[in-house]
């Protein structure tokens, strides 16, 4: 008896204990701190936060302009491949954030910037952060108005990000919008970025101008930042792809009131299934199990999708349909030639199992 009750207890304390992944972490803090107006989508990628946010409390509504922040943390053990130089990863710190704007269709308009620096940092490299820092500020528009600095035992970079939002509230797509009959949509192709990741750390062998670009798409990525300033308005959801496609889209389908997310076509690169077949790796890991293309990934009612293709095509961005929303319950569905699958939902995640 005294057995199965310190095995019962040991089992029950093992249960508790669990390691928690990124996700998890997110929602226990948001559960102890979270105030309802700001947050009206737990983990959404950026937080709103009305202008008028006293009167706005009172009225128990969100109305006014609105103030839009994000904030974004890189580590150099687990963010940043060996082969990226001091620029690259500075100007990357803040296009984590950039991305998120771009998913709600919010250009950001300045950020504030932390960093802990190693003491075998030389000034050389020191210049060279700063310089990344300034390429992305002019590639997107982006103040950077001060911040803080530190030594650290690894490159630690924080990114506070602000932009001001003229949309109506209930006009800034949010991850739990999307609705059965709305068409699934994308500003990019996938599958560069994980197969530059593997070509960095596994030396993997692909044809040249493959991987420059794969490789590129990790070192010198390029949010695309008027696919969502332009088009936001005709979304019902959306999330920035950062995580990984299968991951972003259960994010969107388990979201939005247990809608099934069905994929059936994606925008690839014409060379990835020679790469794939030459280093006998899936294509679908390749598409669905990467993460960090900060492509945007929306749905969009279809009463909305031809002015959505309009309005592109007078911009000049290109839109990429990719699947459609079905009723189901939250999960995740590709379809190739006919026969359909339940994707996994995973991708980068920092604490993962």
């Amino acid at each position: 008896m005294y057995y199965l009750f310190l095995k019962t207890l040991k089992k029950r304390f093992c249960l508790y204990m669990k390691r928690l992944n990124e996700r998890e972490i997110i929602d226990l803090f948001i559960s102890y701190f979270s105030d309802p107006l700001l947050n009206k989508v737990k983990g959404d990628d950026v937080v709103i936060i009305p202008l008028n946010y006293n009167m706005a409390k009172r009225a128990n509504k969100r109305i006014g302009l609105n103030i839009v922040l994000k904030s974004d943390m890189l580590i150099e053990s687990t963010d940043v491949p060996k082969v990226m130089k001091p620029w690259q990863i500075a100007r990357k710190s803040v296009l984590a954030c950039v991305s998120d704007f771009a998913a709600k269709g919010i250009r950001p308009y300045a950020c504030l910037i932390s960093i802990g620096i190693p003491r075998r940092y030389s000034r050389k490299d020191i210049i060279a952060l700063a310089r990344g820092f300034l390429l992305a500020s002019k590639e997107y528009k982006v103040r950077i108005l001060g911040g803080d600095t530190n030594e650290s035992k690894e490159l630690t970079i924080d990114c506070n990000m602000m932009g001001i939002s003229t949309l109506p509230d209930n006009k800034i797509p949010r991850r739990n919008g999307a609705k059965a009959g709305d068409i699934l949509v994308t500003s990019g192709k996938f599958g560069y970025t994980s197969s530059g990741l593997k070509i960095i750390l596994s030396n993997l062998n692909a044809e040249k101008k493959f991987k420059s670009k794969s490789i590129s798409s990790v070192t010198f990525p390029k949010p695309q930042i008027e696919f969502g300033f332009h088009l936001a308005k005709y979304f019902s959801s959306s999330i920035d792809s950062s995580d990984g496609l299968s991951s972003s889209l259960y994010e969107l389908a388990q979201k939005s009131n247990k809608v099934d997310m069905l994929v059936n076509k994606i925008p690839t690169p014409k060379e990835l299934c020679h790469f794939a077949n030459l280093n006998s790796i899936s294509i679908e890991n390749l598409l669905f199990f990467g993460g960090e293309e900060y492509e945007t990934i929306a749905t969009v009612h279809k009463s909305n999708f031809k002015k959505m293709i309009r309005d592109a095509k007078k911009h000049k961005i290109r839109v990429f349909q990719i699947g459609e929303v079905l009723n189901g319950s939250g999960n995740v569905i590709y379809e190739k030639g006919g026969i359909r699958k339940l994707l996994k939902n995973e991708g980068f995640m920092h604490f993962a199992r």
